[in-house]
Order: structure tokens, then sequence, then C-alpha cells
């Protein structure tokens, strides 16, 4: 399996494609990293340093990659968090020639906007472009159920006005939803949960609740679960491994005392993950 992953990049820690080429790696997923942005560390920390990548010189990278006649292997476009509002329209079109150069690749997009106890966090244009245009070309999209809310104007809590969400967000194109921090009010205290809504069903698993702030570990999540699905086309297999794999991530992370993920000292939680947490089809 290929990726093409348009991410940012920090050389401290692990954001973006610094959080997701390793664990595809080491699942034996063959990544293609389009750097966006090259900071030192990522903007949580208040202060950075490096260059925020034009979209011109993202477009010249992915064509050079396109002049390598690589476009016809490229199974899966990977797109995170989107700085400013240029790079949506060099990654909608990388999604366009990728698909022409071969039909079955598929779009998966991390429709970073924010969280329920932050708000959103990335420019206030970002989130209506997300939602008009790059969330309809998209077949998987992976945002958390605050995020779910703002793309289908509604407001999702318990599980059947998830996936009523859920299902309006499919409705606008994209056939796959996983639903990250999904916070019903009815679960038991000290949880959290993992929705995912396919044409063929819906499946939710629940974890504990780790209390800490780990950056980068969504885009762990949906690289990961983009390469088990598209390698599988098994959602509840997919939900299965992604969640153990990031649990273990976070636990780790958590135990270290570090604010940084233990990307790299996890490793065999992707390669080899527990299957710990029983998944349940609820549709």
């Amino acid at each position: 399996m290929k990726i093409l992953s348009i991410q940012s990049a920090v050389a401290y820690g692990h954001v973006g494609n610094s959080a997701a080429v390793f664990p595809l790696q080491r699942i034996g997923v063959e990544v293609m990293p389009v750097y966006t942005v090259n900071f030192s560390n990522h903007t949580g920390y208040g202060a950075w340093r490096g260059p925020l990548i034009g979209p011109d010189d993202v477009r010249d990278v992915i064509a050079g990659i396109e002049e390598r006649g690589v476009f016809p292997q490229v199974d899966v476009i990977l797109s995170g968090y989107q700085g400013g509002e240029g790079i949506a329209d060099v990654i909608l079109d990388t999604v366009a020639r990728v698909k022409q150069a071969n039909p079955e690749a598929i779009y998966a997009c991390d429709p970073v906007m924010g969280n329920a106890k932050s708000g959103c966090f990335v420019a206030p244009a970002i989130p209506v472009l997300l939602r008009d245009r790059v969330v309809p070309a998209a077949d998987i999209i992976t945002p958390n159920q605050f995020e779910l809310g703002f793309l289908t104007e509604t407001d999702p809590a318990d599980l059947e006005t998830t996936l009523a969400s859920a299902d309006l967000a499919r409705a606008t194109g994209p056939s796959t939803v996983l639903v990250t921090s999904v916070e019903r009010p009815d679960r038991p205290e000290g949880t959290i949960e993992m929705l995912a809504v396919t044409d063929d069903g819906a499946w939710i698993v629940q974890t504990p609740h780790i209390p800490m702030k780990a950056n980068g570990s969504g885009d762990v999540t949906a690289a990961l679960f983009t390469a088990h699905y598209r390698r599988t086309g098994d959602a509840a297999d997919a939900l299965a491994r992604t969640t153990s794999s990031v649990y273990d991530l976070l636990e780790r992370t958590h135990a270290s005392g570090e604010r940084e993920l233990q990307l790299v000292e996890s490793q065999e939680a992707y390669a080899n993950p527990r299957l710990q947490f029983e998944v349940t089809q609820v549709r």
C-alpha cells in the first residue's frame, strides 16, 4: 500500500506527518510525506520557528512525485491540519489527479478545526472551507464529535444523534465517518469512545479515558484507521486495531510524564495491536 500524506511536519515532537508516517511504516505501508509546514515544534507551545510552506511549493513537490509516474500506485491521499486556504486547492487538485491515474484510490481527510474544550483553533475561513469543499470530496473523514457537529450544523451528543450527524456528513460525499472523542452523556464515568459509520453498518468501541492532552494522537488515529480500513475493507477490524494501538500509545505517553507522544517507544502497539477492547455493532 502507498499513501501520499499531505500534512505539517515538526522537528521536535510528533504531529502531522511527524506523527503519522512512522506508525504507518511500522504496519508495512509505504508513505510519501509532503510537508505543508516545517516547524521546530507544534504550535501548542506558543512559540515555534520555521517556515509555512506556500501552496505553490507544496504543489511543486507533488508535481515532482507525479513526474516519477507514481500516481497510478497511490492507494490513499491523506490530509490533516490545513494551515491556510490555499493548501485546500492543492489537496483537492491532487486528489483529482491521483484518482484519474488510479480510480481505486481514496481520499481520507481529517477535518481538523478544534475540540469541545478549546473550541475552534484554526483560521475562521478553514472550517467553512472544510465543510463546503474539502469534506464533500473525501471518501473517509475522521472528525471528533465537536468537528462533526460543525460539519453538519448539528449538536451530536448521545449515540442516536451522533449516528444521525454522521449520516448527514456521509450524505455530503464521504462514505465512511470515524468519529473520535465521542462523549455520550450516559457513558460510564472515566470512559471515551470512537464510532465508525459506513454503508455496511456502525460500530462503537469504549476505552478508559486517559487524562492528558496529547497533540498528534488524532493524526495517528486518522492514519492507522485509514490504512487498516483500506487494506481490509472491514471497519470493525480497523476500529479495533486503531483503538488498541492509540490507547497503548497514550498510556505509555502518560506514564512517561512527557508532553510529547512516545511514538517510537510504542511501535509494537502498531505492529502487533493487543485488540484488548470490544467493538460493538450498533447498527
